[in-house]
């Protein structure tokens, strides 16, 4: 029994480093509620604290309003840089992401604490049912869907957290989005 639990524990580590060093070549993009500060080199008049609002747009003095959401952190920055270049010569921008708010994924049904969940780049399927205090004994195991919207429709995405468990078919513990419903029958 100590061998099983150490194989699995192994196994468990040997997924997780696997899903982190993937998900670090993935950029991470800005989405409402995250919290930017925006600043220019040698002007305090030209810097600001920015939470993004639900319609991703975010205000900065200047310059009219810049979609925000669905960039990167240096493309935001190079969008502000142009358009100040505009009233400022050269200007030193920096774009800084101080919170990450918009990463949440939900997980219902037979868990033991369903809800919603901040998620990172990172958060596989697996740690999100860690999250919400696992499964109950009444949860169908082998029937987990995944909801992830795309392009305007909704995608399920099949889960079977007992081959997950026994160290079987892993490709499935897939990483999660932003979004993402984790239903447990």
């Amino acid at each position: 029994m100590k061998r099983l639990i150490s194989c699995n524990f192994l196994l468990f580590f040997l997924v997780i480093s696997t899903i982190t060093s993937y998900a670090a070549d993935k950029p991470y993009y800005i989405g409402p509620g995250d919290v930017l500060e925006i600043s220019v080199w040698k002007d305090a008049e030209l810097s600001r604290t920015v939470v993004v609002p639900p319609d991703g747009a975010v205000s900065f003095p200047l310059i009219d309003s810049v979609k925000a959401t669905n960039l990167t952190v240096t493309d935001l920055k190079n969008i502000i840089k142009k358009k100040l270049s505009v009233y400022v010569p050269d200007p030193t921008v920096t774009v800084m992401l101080m919170e990450i708010n918009s990463l949440k994924a939900y997980v219902i049904g037979k868990v033991n604490n369903p809800g919603e969940f901040p998620i990172n780049l990172e958060s596989s399927v697996m740690q999100i049912l860690a999250k919400a205090g696992g499964l109950t004994p009444f949860a169908s195991k082998s029937n987990i869907i995944i909801l992830r919207q795309l392009k305007g429709r909704i995608e399920e995405i099949p889960f079977d957290y007992g081959e997950v468990e026994d160290g079987e078919n892993l490709e499935q513990n897939i990483f999660l989005k932003t979004g993402d419903v984790v239903v447990v029958p």
